[in-house]
């Protein structure tokens, strides 16, 4: 019998890797392992072999470049297996028995902390780890803001008759018994006497009913408040921010399709900023979250939640002729119209009678191309159009001018020349404009109150 330290050496990609044993074993076992060692470099480098003194017999084989790569393979799916092993498990997997010794961690052990987020309770505010959607994510979200949720019905009528009910959804904000909602769900847009009289039917999700009082409602964003009173605590949904979305995100539709309480479809962000000109909407420019969620009559003002379970947006309405086009109010716009509705008790647009386009730089190239005279801006907003009469007539707005400051301040997107104006209509305001040939203009304008159906 003989004790042998078998030392081999395999030089690749990733350098030397090199793995060792020892055991007892014959002398016919011992050229056993030669023999196999040696046939494995036989058709892909050349073998060497070494015999030291004290018994030790090291063999080192040179792969040529060609066949590195394969045999590298299951070295690469090894660790990448092991790399996934060491998120996932809290103990140390190259002590589990079920990884060979030769491979190593990749990774640091994941802390406690990690683990503890990825595995939380519905109602901890646990989110999953590294932002993965885990298989409870959707429900959880659900969970969380299910139960403010409710069931809005409408009593609609003609000539002092009923002839039918509006239905929709809201979610409860506040614990005082706020309700958002949409205003085509608790105002009469067809000309019909509404027999409600401001009044309106509320449902929760656990069987509780409230007369509620409608208000505040804006027509042109189409978002409505609505207040219950409640002797007993109400559950509240969280508002959260809409300008992190992006599309492919994640999102969760609730509310009361056909009356049908406590429905939740899923679905992702298609678009963050659909136009109302592209869905052939008239009247002043508004955006819309788009997602491919499911709903359906009833689902108005019911709201979309992100994974997180916070209300990302408040849907409105759905292209009734193509599946997976659904689109809400987002909640940065919702939450400016609340604050609008608490100072004011109504939405306040000042307007300009200009039609713009945000500039960039492929647009401005080719306009520059058309008419060698367009100003060497490659940024700001493009009027094209000017309406006669309006107040961007009066300041002396022409077709073509490109505006690059508003009230003083650098703009580049037509939203930042609507979040300044905010509710400041009747105000003089200073804009500088690019005209053709570049020459520089700054006028003053004063923005007028739009009317509501505009």
């Amino acid at each position: 019998m003989l004790s042998l330290d078998l030392h081999c050496s395999c030089y690749g990609l990733f350098g030397l890797a090199t793995f060792s044993y020892k055991r007892m074993a014959r002398i016919s076992t011992i050229n056993s392992v030669l023999r196999k060692v040696s046939v494995a470099a036989a058709a892909s480098g050349l073998l060497y072999l070494r015999r030291d003194s004290d018994s030790k017999t090291t063999v080192s084989i040179s792969v040529p470049a060609q066949f590195r790569e394969p045999l590298l393979r299951p070295w690469q799916i090894a660790q990448d297996i092991i790399h996934r092993s060491s998120f996932l498990s809290q103990g140390d997997a190259s002590q589990s028995g079920n990884l060979p010794p030769i491979f190593s961690r990749i990774g640091p052990v994941p802390s406690a902390d990690v683990n503890k987020e990825a595995f939380g309770k519905v109602g901890d505010g646990v989110k999953p780890s590294c932002g993965f959607l885990g298989r409870d994510s959707i429900a959880n979200a659900a969970a969380m803001v299910g139960p403010a949720v409710v069931n809005i019905s409408v009593p609609q009528g003609f000539n002092g008759m009923t002839i039918g009910k509006s239905i929709g959804s809201g979610t409860i904000i506040d614990p005082d018994g706020t309700i958002l909602t949409c205003a085509h769900v608790v105002v009469d847009f067809h000309g019909l006497n509404d027999s409600s009289k401001g009044k309106v039917d509320v449902t929760l999700q656990d069987g509780r009913s409230f007369q509620g009082t409608v208000l505040n409602a804006d027509l042109h964003s189409d978002i409505a408040i609505v207040k219950i009173k409640s002797s007993t605590p109400l559950p509240t949904a969280k508002l959260g921010t809409s300008s992190m979305l992006r599309p492919g995100d994640w999102v969760i539709a609730l509310g009361c399709p056909l009356s049908l309480q406590n429905t939740v479809t899923a679905g992702i962000v298609s678009c963050v900023d659909r136009n109302s000109n592209d869905l052939g909407l008239g009247g002043m420019r508004r955006e819309y979250l788009q997602s491919d969620c499911a709903i359906n009559a009833g689902n108005s003002g019911g709201p979309l939640v992100n994974i997180d379970g916070e209300v990302v947006g408040v849907n409105i309405m759905k292209v009734i002729a193509a599946d997976g086009l659904a689109f809400a109010v987002p909640i940065d716009s919702v939450s400016t119209i609340i604050e609008h509705f608490k100072k004011n008790g109504r939405v306040i647009r000042p307007w300009l009678g200009l039609k713009m386009i945000d500039l960039n730089d492929m647009l401005a190239a080719q306009l520059k191309e058309k008419d060698a005279k367009f100003p060497d801006v490659n940024r700001g907003i493009l009027v094209p159009m000017v309406t006669p009469g309006s107040p961007g007539d009066l300041a002396g707005f022409h077709p073509g001018d490109v505006v690059t400051e508003f009230d003083g301040k650098p703009v580049v997107s037509i939203k930042e020349i609507v979040e300044i104006m905010g509710d400041r209509a009747g105000i003089p305001l200073k804009v500088v404009v690019i005209r053709a040939n570049n020459i520089r203009a700054t006028l003053t304008v004063v923005p007028v109150e739009v009317s509501p159906v505009m």
